[in-house]
């Protein structure tokens, strides 16, 4: 979800956008490009040539060979608030868009080669994160009744499923690769933290307990690890992911345990909103950023940079 208080148009913001991987055994950091507007949110085709981002409501296709950017036709779904999520087989892609009749956010589905979207949600606000491996259902995050809680639906369309109801912000759920569990963060224990629950909404469970406020939990493919977004506590509120904050993402097994920091940078929202895993589970695609006014340095974190 961009943010609960954001809604209408797609974020702008003074930066310069720094799209990087960096290599989870090692830390080492490697720059891809620069962009001299915003962009948000990278995540990884299955055959791991390309990166899809959002910038400016659009979806766009950067292909790693050739270090070069090509839009992705969404038709009227050019509004798009960076939560964007790829089907199994990568014929699709799903997307959280703002319609302009009332500026909330709907789910849609299109080809990745592009095309014309097909309203799935029409319910609002919704903000996707994940795709079931099946490629049957969605999960995703949605306000009803003054309170967000974590929804799935079926792909084909229907009626929502409603899997959480505590008390607190419930956001970010993705489904672990072999569709058993999603993964979601929550405040409901007071700061942010990464839980995890059965597909079916059984069994929640929190799975980090440190002080900081951890957002976007996301499975590698091959499932042994899980890697999310850390504030520290004292920047934020629990139920907030700005921008332009130091942050880390941070990196522990999918069972549970003590997390490290892979990385510690200039950033936030849109680093990592949505799972940037590569197919081969050995690296991480993120976004940084360098403010244009004031020039924010970036911190080189446990890896360097190249």
């Amino acid at each position: 979800m961009n943010t609960i208080k954001e809604a209408g148009k797609p974020e702008t913001r003074n930066v310069i956008s720094i799209l990087e991987t960096v290599d989870t055994a090692t830390g080492e950091r490697r720059t891809l490009a620069e962009f001299d507007r915003l962009i948000e949110a990278p995540n990884w085709t299955s055959d791991g040539k390309r990166l899809i981002y959002n910038s400016g409501g659009r979806l766009y296709a950067f292909d790693l060979a050739a270090c070069e950017s090509t839009v992705i036709d969404s038709g009227y779904a050019d509004h798009c608030n960076n939560d964007h999520v790829l089907s199994p087989d990568n014929s699709l892609v799903a997307v959280s868009h703002h319609t302009r009749e009332d500026a909330q956010s709907r789910i849609y589905i299109f080809p990745l080669a592009g095309g014309a979207p097909t309203l799935i949600t029409a319910m609002a606000p919704s903000y996707l994160h994940g795709w079931s491996p099946d490629g049957l259902t969605l999960a995703y995050c949605a306000e009803r009744n003054g309170q967000y809680d974590i929804y799935t639906i079926p792909v084909a369309g229907g009626i929502e499923a409603q899997l959480t109801d505590t008390p607190g912000l419930d956001d970010g759920p993705e489904y672990s690769p072999d569709g058993r569990h999603i993964w979601f963060n929550s405040t409901r224990s007071g700061l942010m933290q990464v839980w995890r629950m059965n597909a079916d909404g059984s069994e929640q469970q929190q799975m980090t307990f440190d002080g900081s406020n951890n957002w976007f939990p996301h499975v590698s493919p091959d499932g042994s690890a899980v890697a999310f977004l850390a504030y520290r506590k004292e920047d934020v509120a629990p139920e907030d992911h700005p921008a332009n904050k130091h942050v880390e993402i941070r990196l522990m097994a999918s069972e549970g345990g003590e997390a490290r920091t892979l990385v510690q940078l200039f950033g936030g929202q849109g680093t990592i909103n949505v799972n940037s895993w590569s197919p081969d589970s050995r690296q991480l695609a993120f976004v940084s950023y360098r403010l244009k006014e004031h020039h924010e340095p970036q911190s080189t974190g446990n890896g360097s940079d190249t």
